[in-house]
Protein backbone atom coordinates (compact mmCIF):
# COMPACT_ATOMS: atom_id res chain seq x y z
CA UNK A 1 0.00 0.00 0.00
CA UNK A 2 1.16 3.55 -0.64
CA UNK A 3 1.66 6.20 1.98
CA UNK A 4 -1.40 7.90 3.36
CA UNK A 5 -1.54 11.55 4.36
CA UNK A 6 -3.76 12.72 7.22
CA UNK A 7 -3.81 16.40 8.15
CA UNK A 8 -0.56 16.96 6.27
CA UNK A 9 1.31 14.13 8.01
CA UNK A 10 2.41 11.12 5.95
CA UNK A 11 2.12 7.56 7.27
CA UNK A 12 3.49 4.31 5.86
CA UNK A 13 0.30 2.38 5.21
CA UNK A 14 2.10 -0.95 5.65
CA UNK A 15 2.81 -0.03 9.28
CA UNK A 16 -0.80 0.89 10.10
CA UNK A 17 -2.84 -1.29 12.41
CA UNK A 18 -5.51 -3.57 11.00
CA UNK A 19 -8.13 -1.28 12.56
CA UNK A 20 -6.63 1.74 10.75
CA UNK A 21 -6.62 -0.19 7.47
CA UNK A 22 -10.29 -1.06 8.02
CA UNK A 23 -11.03 2.63 8.53
CA UNK A 24 -9.28 3.44 5.25
CA UNK A 25 -11.34 0.81 3.45
CA UNK A 26 -14.52 2.19 5.02
CA UNK A 27 -13.60 5.71 3.94
CA UNK A 28 -12.93 4.51 0.39
CA UNK A 29 -16.31 2.76 0.30
CA UNK A 30 -18.14 5.81 1.62
CA UNK A 31 -16.40 8.11 -0.85
CA UNK A 32 -17.39 5.78 -3.69
CA UNK A 33 -21.00 5.81 -2.47
CA UNK A 34 -20.97 9.61 -2.30
CA UNK A 35 -19.76 9.78 -5.92
CA UNK A 36 -22.43 7.27 -6.98
CA UNK A 37 -25.16 9.25 -5.23
CA UNK A 38 -23.91 12.53 -6.69
CA UNK A 39 -24.16 10.95 -10.14
CA UNK A 40 -27.71 9.81 -9.43
CA UNK A 41 -28.58 13.29 -8.21
CA UNK A 42 -27.24 14.80 -11.43
CA UNK A 43 -29.40 12.41 -13.47
CA UNK A 44 -32.46 13.30 -11.40
CA UNK A 45 -31.82 17.02 -11.74
CA UNK A 46 -31.50 16.61 -15.52
CA UNK A 47 -34.75 14.65 -15.65
CA UNK A 48 -36.53 17.23 -13.48
CA UNK A 49 -35.40 20.02 -15.81
CA UNK A 50 -36.63 18.06 -18.83
CA UNK A 51 -40.00 17.37 -17.19
CA UNK A 52 -40.33 21.02 -16.26
CA UNK A 53 -39.60 22.07 -19.84
CA UNK A 54 -42.07 19.51 -21.20
CA UNK A 55 -44.75 20.74 -18.79
CA UNK A 56 -44.12 24.35 -19.75
CA UNK A 57 -44.41 23.47 -23.44
CA UNK A 58 -47.60 21.50 -22.81
CA UNK A 59 -49.22 24.31 -20.84
CA UNK A 60 -48.26 26.97 -23.36
CA UNK A 61 -49.70 25.02 -26.33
Amino acid sequence: MPNITIDGKSYDSDSLTDKAKEQIMSMQFVNSEIKRLESQLAVCKTAAAAYSMALKNEVEN
